[in-house]
C-alpha cells in the first residue's frame, strides 16, 4: 500500500470514528454495555495507542533501527495485517495488555479535550506518514504488544485497522444495547 493511500485510510478511519463519537449521547461516555469499556474509554485507548506511534516516529530513524533492528521479512498487505491480529487476539483470549489495564472511564467533561487530541494525533500520524521516506516505511521496524516487531509500513496500516474494528465494536455494542432498551420498553 502506497503510503498516500495509507495516509488517506488514516484520515477516514479516523474521521468515521470521531463523527460517530461526537454524535452519542453524553451517558455513552461514562456508561456502557455491562462489562465493555465506554465510548470513553474506547476513545481513551485509542489515543493511548497513537501517541506513542508518533512520537516513535518523532525520533531519528537510526536510533529505531539500533534498538529494534531492521526489516528481515516482506511487507505484509493491510488485508494479512487484520488476519494475523484477529488470529492473535484469539490466541490471546481476551488479554489486555498493559497500557489498557484498568482503562479508567474519562469524565464527561474531558469528552472534547479527548476527541481533540485524537484528531490531532490522526492528523500527525497522517503528515508523518506521508513524508517519511518508503526505504525506512520498509526497514525501520518498532515493537507491537501483540504483534510484536513490525515494519512502519505495518503499524501505521495496523493503527487504521485498528480505529475501524473499535469504531465496529463499538456500533455493535451501542445497537445490541439500544435493541435490548427497546426490548425492555415494549414488554413493559
Amino acid at each position: 500500500m502506497h503510503k498516500d493511500d495509507i495516509a488517506d485510510l488514516i484520515d477516514a478511519k479516523y474521521s468515521d470514528l470521531i463523527i460517530w463519537l461526537q454524535n452519542q449521547t453524553d451517558e455513552s461516555w461514562t456508561l456502557g454495555p455491562e462489562g465493555k469499556w465506554t465510548t470513553g474509554q474506547q476513545a481513551l485507548h485509542l489515543l493511548q495507542s497513537t501517541i506513542p506511534l508518533n512520537n516513535a516516529l518523532s525520533m531519528p530513524k537510526f536510533l529505531l533501527r539500533f534498538k529494534y533492528g531492521k526489516v528481515n521479512r516482506p511487507i505484509r498487505s493491510y488485508e494479512a495485517i487484520a488476519k494475523r491480529y484477529n488470529k492473535r487476539l484469539k490466541d490471546a483470549k481476551g488479554t489486555t495488555f498493559k497500557g489498557s489495564r484498568n482503562m479508567k472511564i474519562p469524565k464527561l467533561s474531558d469528552k472534547q479535550y479527548i476527541l481533540n487530541r485524537l484528531q490531532t494525533e490522526a492528523k500527525k500520524l497522517q503528515y508523518k506518514t506521508r513524508r517519511i521516506s518508503d526505504a525506512n516505511l520498509d526497514t525501520v521496524v518498532l515493537p507491537h504488544p501483540l504483534m510484536g516487531k513490525m515494519p512502519v509500513r505495518e503499524i501505521i496500516m495496523w493503527t487504521a485497522y485498528h480505529v475501524e474494528q473499535h469504531l465496529e465494536t463499538l456500533k455493535n455494542y451501542y445497537s445490541e444495547l439500544a435493541i435490548n432498551e427497546n426490548n425492555l420498553t415494549l414488554k413493559q
